[in-house]
């Protein structure tokens, strides 16, 4: 009887209530995510890989950093099928629980000389958790924009989760850099509990995400897919309402394209984000102090958050493809000169790398928000959308900063820029195969022009 009801007696939810829910949830997944990175750059060699020594410590630390990556496309499928299911709103309350308890935990960790091999063993399962929790995360934060925004304003509602990394990162910096300066030059004090202490913070942020997070309603979409699920759930068998097969059967090429499109992305940001840490404060690299580093991220962040802005209202005018295509066009330019600008080892070269790299991923990230989720249809946008995303991670970033050790010290530094710029070959590619969908009305933007007065 319940069903009964009409669609347009659900109150109304302010586009910037959405907004604001999708932007808090990234953030907090993505500082709970990018944490890690800091720590994996500064602090899980020692702790966590004491007798591998300096370069294998960090080949290992690195190898743990990305676990989450090849996490993640495994949570993007269940959490997917559950977003597609039994709604956006409750998968996203489920992801925002498993990283934030995931998180606290790898600040409670003992160090290996004090529980043995267990220590990384248990470190690896955690960050599995991270992945798989951010896995589920993205997809589900970009429809709630996605769904909910006007066609022609896509691409700038489309920017509000998108955001969430370039904040997130400015306060994984930030707390990394404030509890490091508390601690001053006592290196045992910082590696003994300094670190955790950022880990630990996040339960704070997880309780403002679920108050913001449980204040927004379902999606449009989402209920209109759903009652055309109930109407034809008569007529299909159950392996086709499978949400993972009905992706890959129906929009295959937009599955695999949509991962190569945005590999460079992940490249350009995690190599940036994590490994240009370590980089930066390691001896036979930038050699610059811990402090200058973390703030120069700092600094960086806030540039790259106005090129998201910035990229994702340009779409809506040029085309989600266009500004794509450019941003690949600058980071096969920009990979090949990244190396020997840092190799000048002032605070103001790694600057320049670091907040250019970034402007370029930014140029990508913006429009993706909502290009990915007009790519699929809503019965299973989720996963679709969500696995393209998270395989694209796979390529992009988990990949390349684990071969980054290994390159610079057989061939140099500039191999890991060759080794960039051919992820922005493939992705060039890749988006030049897509179509675009620029003022693309989604299913229940459609199913209302079409009704009657």
């Amino acid at each position: 009887m319940s069903d009964a009801s009409p669609p347009e007696t659900t109150k109304p939810v302010p586009l910037r209530r959405v907004a604001a829910a999708s932007c808090a949830g990234t953030t907090i997944e993505f500082y709970d995510f990018f944490i890690y990175g800091t720590a994996a750059a500064l602090v899980f060699p020692t702790v966590f890989f004491p007798a591998l020594g300096a370069t294998a410590g960090t080949v290992a630390s690195f190898a743990t950093f990305a676990v989450a990556f090849f996490a993640r496309p495994v949570g993007a499928v269940i959490f997917g099928h559950y977003g597609d299911r039994i709604g956006r709103k409750r998968t996203l309350i489920s992801t925002l629980l498993m990283m934030g308890i995931a998180t606290v935990l790898i600040g409670l960790l003992p160090p290996a000389e004090t529980i043995g091999v267990a220590a990384p063993l248990i470190l690896v399962f955690l960050r599995f958790c991270q992945g798989f929790a951010v896995g589920g995360e993205w997809a589900g934060a970009t429809l709630l924009t996605a769904e909910y925004a006007p066609k022609e304003k896509r691409g700038f509602y489309g920017v509000f989760p998108q955001l969430g990394p370039a904040i997130a990162f400015a306060l994984s910096s930030g707390t990394f850099l404030v509890t490091g300066l508390i601690m001053g030059d006592d290196d045992d004090a910082f590696l003994t509990y300094g670190w955790r202490i950022p880990f630990i913070l996040s339960i704070a942020l997880v309780g403002v995400g679920l108050w913001v997070r449980l204040s927004i309603e379902e999606t449009p979409a989402f209920k209109d897919a759903q009652r055309r699920a109930k109407s034809e759930a008569a007529t299909l068998d159950r392996s086709k309402r499978l949400p993972f097969l009905e992706a890959v059967r129906a929009q295959p090429r937009e599955v695999m394209l949509s991962a190569g499109a945005l590999t460079m992305l992940f490249a350009f940001f995690y190599m940036g984000t994590a490994y240009l840490t370590a980089y930066g404060t390691n001896p036979d690299g930038a050699a610059l102090s811990r402090p200058v580093v973390l703030s120069l991220g700092i600094g960086a962040s806030v540039i790259f958050g106005a090129g998201i802005v910035i990229s994702g209202i340009l779409s809506d005018r040029f085309g989600r493809r266009n500004v794509i295509r450019v941003s690949c066009i600058a980071g096969i330019v920009w990979a090949l000169a990244l190396f020997p600008v840092l190799d000048i080892g002032t605070p103001l070269a790694f600057g320049i790398g670091l907040s250019v790299t970034l402007v370029i991923f930014s140029v990508s990230y913006g429009p993706a928000g909502s290009y990915l989720p007009e790519l699929f249809a809503a019965k299973h946008r989720y996963t679709g959308a969500g696995l393209g995303y998270n395989l694209a991670g796979v390529f992009g970033g988990a990949i390349p900063p684990l071969l980054a050790p290994g390159l610079a010290a057989s061939f140099g530094s500039v191999a890991i820029g060759v080794m960039l710029s051919v992820t922005a070959v493939i992705s060039l590619i890749s988006v030049s195969m897509l179509r675009e969908t620029r003022n693309r009305a989604l299913e229940h933007e459609i199913e209302r022009t079409e009704t009657p007065a």
